[in-house]
């Protein structure tokens, strides 16, 4: 593999500016290591190499003008499937969204071409981003690049993926109940979730509504950095959007953890989690803790209630959010059409959906219907204020709490696909997050057979400045050598 698809982005961006290298010739190794390795893992679903070399060439000519570029000039990014790209297919991996063009750029695209970032394709994903495994996509599953006999983690398995595999420097996916921080742990990447209102949805097609936020994933913390201070922002376009003022997370790139209070809840150890998870999270903390850090077991009660709180809320905003495909507006429209609108709305959706949609529809409809929204929805709610409630008061004694990522390691292809609960229950770390809406962050802290784990950090909102302060401490100091088997 070329050295210079093992460069960070900010290494690119220099090499690039000082004409050290060409972005035509660093975004053609991007294409040709695309077709090694993407035929193994299946990553991508749809590849830009026209758009990004004729964008590559135009970056490079205004380099050697002397003209000023942006601060991601060049960097090859790969985005999710459920981001519109204008003139660029966004199917959010289902057969309802096959032949969708989008019109438009979402914030986040506007802002990456702003920075002079190169967009070489979409990536793979579970089907409307539900799922933690990337095995729901329509168009068939991403296999994980270090073990290609299992999962990579989901739903934005295939943004992690081509990052883990160095066909993508950095890549956009999007978190709703840890679908950016499970892949990035099962794929030894770094992924970060930022606070609700931090970054643009606009052009994110939705999910859940509440949950959801685009989210940066990269091998190192920089990188992760990198994208944020170009994707955050306020816009006007997104009414959820906050106005927080100029920021800069590389400021906080700083090797050093002294003071640092760190809570580890007790919660997140529990039932279900592997020995050799929690044990390399173990030691990442006191690893901390050997750099100054301070640590200290907490409990947080209302946490053994996220789960069940977060998939109901989740399932009742995807039935209202889903219930606009219906093949006549927008979406998947069968050729014969010779029947009253209710049966082509049900053949419309039935053929246009997978099962793992159509599940979620239906239980988040019950749990939306007359005479269960109090017992089910309501009571969700409920549940998810006493969670940030109780997360408020333990921040005022922690600057940041820490947990694994995911509480077992990648799990092989198709292996929890029959028991849709069992898979939910992976979701159990990092749902707290997306139900509070503070920021979280995965970066590898271990690896166990060759299968690398990831540890999490969560933090108050809008603190990601301490997120990127500890996990690059953490990074520099680990020094992991994790390398793909692709």
């Amino acid at each position: 593999m070329p050295r210079i698809l093992e460069l960070p982005a900010s290494e690119i961006v220099r090499k690039v500016k000082v004409q050290e290298i060409s972005v035509e010739e660093y975004i053609g190794e991007c294409f040709e290591r695309i077709k090694t390795v993407d035929p193994k893992i299946h990553a991508f679903l749809t590849l830009t190499e026209d758009y990004a070399l004729t964008r590559a060439r135009e970056i490079d000519s205004r380099i050697r003008r002397g003209e000023k570029v942006g601060s991601l000039a060049g960097v090859a990014v790969a985005v999710k499937d459920n981001i519109c790209t204008m003139g660029v297919r966004t199917t959010c991996a289902s057969k309802m969204l096959e032949s969708f063009i989008p019109t438009y750029d979402a914030t986040v695209i506007e802002r990456l071409k702003a920075e002079d970032a190169v967009i070489i394709g979409k990536t793979n994903m579970d089907e409307f981003a539900m799922g933690s495994s990337t095995e729901q996509s329509a168009f068939g599953p991403t296999l994980n690049p270090y073990d290609l006999t299992r999962v990579p983690g989901g739903s934005s398995g295939g943004s992690a993926a081509s990052v883990a595999s160095y066909e993508a420097t950095v890549s956009l996916g999007s978190d709703t109940g840890g679908s950016v921080r499970c892949p990035a742990s099962f794929c030894g990447v770094v992924g970060l979730k930022p606070t609700y209102g931090l970054v643009s949805r606009y052009g994110l097609i939705a999910f859940a509504n509440s949950l959801e936020q685009i989210s940066p994933i990269g091998r190192t913390v920089v990188d992760v950095a990198t994208v944020m201070d170009c994707i955050s922002g306020h816009d006007s376009r997104d009414s959820t959007s906050v106005n927080t003022g100029p920021t800069s997370l590389r400021s906080h790139l700083i090797d050093d953890v002294s003071g640092i209070r760190v809570g580890v809840p007790k919660e997140l150890f529990g039932e279900g989690t592997e020995e050799a998870v929690s044990k390399a999270v173990w030691d990442a903390i006191n690893r901390l803790v050997g750099l100054g850090a301070t640590c200290e077991e907490v409990s947080l009660h209302s946490l053994k209630y996220a789960l069940a709180s977060y998939y109901i809320i989740a399932m009742s905003e995807a039935s209202s959010n889903l219930a606009r495909y219906d093949g006549l507006r927008y979406g998947f429209r069968l050729e014969d059409d010779d029947c009253d609108w209710g049966e082509a709305y049900s053949r419309n959706r039935s053929e246009g959906f997978g099962p793992e949609v159509k599940r979620r529809i239906m239980l988040g409809t019950y749990a939306l219907s007359a005479g269960y929204y109090n017992q089910y929805y309501l009571r969700a709610q409920r549940v998810r204020t006493l969670i940030r409630q109780e997360l408020s008061r333990v921040f005022e004694s922690f600057d940041l709490l820490a947990s694994p990522t995911m509480p077992i390691l990648p799990y092989r292809l198709g292996e929890k696909l029959r028991d849709p609960l069992e898979m939910y229950m992976c979701d159990v770390d990092t749902v707290t997050a997306n139900l509070a809406g503070i920021p979280a962050i995965s970066v590898p802290c271990s690896s166990y057979q060759g299968l690398p784990i990831g540890i999490q950090f969560m933090a108050p909102p809008f603190r990601e400045d301490l997120l990127i302060r500890v996990s690059y401490t953490l990074e520099k100091n680990l020094e992991l050598d994790l390398k793909p088997a692709v």
